[in-house]
């Protein structure tokens, strides 16, 4: 029994002293012993800002206990500093540095901004090394975005017959914070100083622009249609702590983007929900602005209207895309509540009879009916502008010649600025050029107009307002 004893422990023994040798050079690698002492810092728990980036930091320690050369300073997010990065080197037994160089190499120790983490740090000479302190910090960002897509000289072609679809994803890399981080990207003509807003994402590094936003922002910055022109592209983030608002800006990433011209397309309304009821050769053109068509009309409960897109039945006609349609004039994915198929041609309205803003959406094939803000047919209508002094009270009457309709004659001077009033004051029912100030032929109620401008020679002039179609116009006599 003894003997057997004695077979089993001269076969586990050198087995239990291998094992043991193999954890010493295990713990030995990754976290060797001290051989020297570093004294532990006052700075404790820290959160670090910009401002302090010229405050001393400052370690001392004892002298090695052998070897010579120079100490480096290490940090870590760790204890076992399998990865460190070096903060700084010194000849003495004393680092005299400052916030900004440690907040640093955190960040290169991969801390995440605004994020409390343990530092370890420890000093090393050769094969020695001290034991480590270790306090709680929080770091600040200091470097920029760097853009990833698109590439520098890469290039974007715009997808004409894709306007509401993905043009590409802008996608950049920067830190992990540990506060919400806001990032704004913007283009410019390549070396320009007009920054243009693509748009904004809230801590995800990337966004999808779609064709016609990028051809909008092309079209602003007068890039030539049908040709790859040189763009840049940059991506600023901002990020706000209790020390304040920090923003990094990316270095420029130039690249080819290629605009198209937007196949937009007239519409015209006609129907007799309408002021012009089924004539073809009077259906109303709607006010376009690119993607944009829309005007202030006259629209009937429970009766029908269409658009045509040119004043005559055969061409190009438009509804709603709706299984009972005719699949030729299926056009509009959306539409607003007041609104439904009539038969297999033409959209009912539903609303009650008043004047109402229809508006087209050309990239989204949309149609929204809204009340306008005068939704009813004035029984007067006056002239006000720098042709009588701008004096409400004092507004001219128009004669009036149809329903809704009225027209005045009268000397316009040079740049003539009018309007047309439902009575002779200010206040209540007022309208002017649709959205600005202008000469576009369309009338804008209260909140949606300015001054209609016209550049008048001192002669008479004809001025027609048509309240109950949207429109008016000026025409010498």
């Amino acid at each position: 029994m003894k003997n057997i004893f004695k077979i089993m422990m001269v076969m586990i023994l050198p087995l239990l002293l291998i094992n043991a040798c193999r954890d010493d050079a295990d713990r030995d690698w990754t976290n060797p012993e001290a051989s020297f002492k570093l004294y532990d810092t006052t700075l404790g728990a820290a959160v670090l800002y910009p401002t302090m980036d010229s405050n001393p930091f400052i370690l001392k320690w004892d002298n090695a206990t052998a070897g010579a050369g120079s100490y480096s300073v290490v940090v870590s997010s760790t204890e076992d500093f399998k990865n460190k990065v070096e903060l700084a080197k010194s000849e003495t037994t004393t680092l005299n540095t400052n916030i900004a160089a440690l907040n640093t190499a955190l960040l290169q120790a991969g801390f995440s901004p605004y994020s409390s983490q343990n530092v370890y740090i420890r000093i090393e000479r050769g094969t020695e090394v001290s034991n480590f302190i270790s306090f709680p910090v929080t770091v600040y960002p200091v470097n920029k975005p760097v853009i990833t897509n698109p590439t520098a000289g890469s290039s974007l072609v715009l997808d004409a017959a894709s306007p509401t679809g993905n043009a590409i994803t802008f996608a950049w890399s920067d830190y992990t914070y540990g506060v919400n981080v806001s990032y704004k990207v913007e283009m410019a003509t390549a070396g320009g100083t007009e920054w243009l807003l693509v748009g904004n994402s809230t801590n995800a590094k990337e966004l999808t622009a779609n064709n016609f936003d990028l051809n909008e922002i092309a079209t602003k910055l007068s890039l030539p249609i049908n040709v790859a022109s040189n763009v840049d592209l940059r991506v600023t983030a901002t990020s706000t702590s209790a020390g304040g608002t920090i923003s990094k800006v990316s270095d420029v990433v130039t690249f080819k983007m290629t605009p198209y011209k937007p196949a937009f397309v007239n519409f015209y309304i006609v129907g007799d929900a309408t002021a012009v009821g089924w004539s073809d050769s009077g259906s109303q053109l709607l006010f376009n602005q690119n993607e944009i068509a829309e005007i202030y009309t006259y629209l009937e409960n429970g009766k029908s209207f269409r658009f045509l897109g040119q004043q005559n039945w055969n061409g190009a006609n438009f509804s709603l895309n709706d299984p009972t349609i005719k699949d030729d004039y299926k056009y509009f994915n959306t539409w607003s509540t007041n609104l439904e198929p009539s038969g297999d041609e033409n959209i009912k309205f539903t609303g009650n009879s008043g004047m109402y803003k229809v508006k087209i959406d050309q990239n989204a094939k949309s149609i929204e009916v809204t009340a306008s803000s005068v939704p009813t047919i004035p029984s007067s209508v006056y002239l006000v502008g720098s042709i009588q002094g701008w004096n409400a009270d004092a507004a001219i009457l128009m004669d009036q010649i149809g329903d809704g309709e009225f027209e005045y004659t009268i000397a316009i001077p040079a740049d003539g600025e009018f309007k047309f009033l439902g009575q002779q004051a200010w206040s209540g029912m007022e309208w002017g050029n649709i959205h600005t100030g202008g000469n576009s032929g369309f009338l804008g109620p209260n909140g949606d107009n300015n001054n209609i401008k016209f550049p008048g020679t001192g002669g008479l002039y004809k001025i027609t307002a048509n309240v109950k179609m949207g429109t008016y116009k000026v025409t010498p006599l």
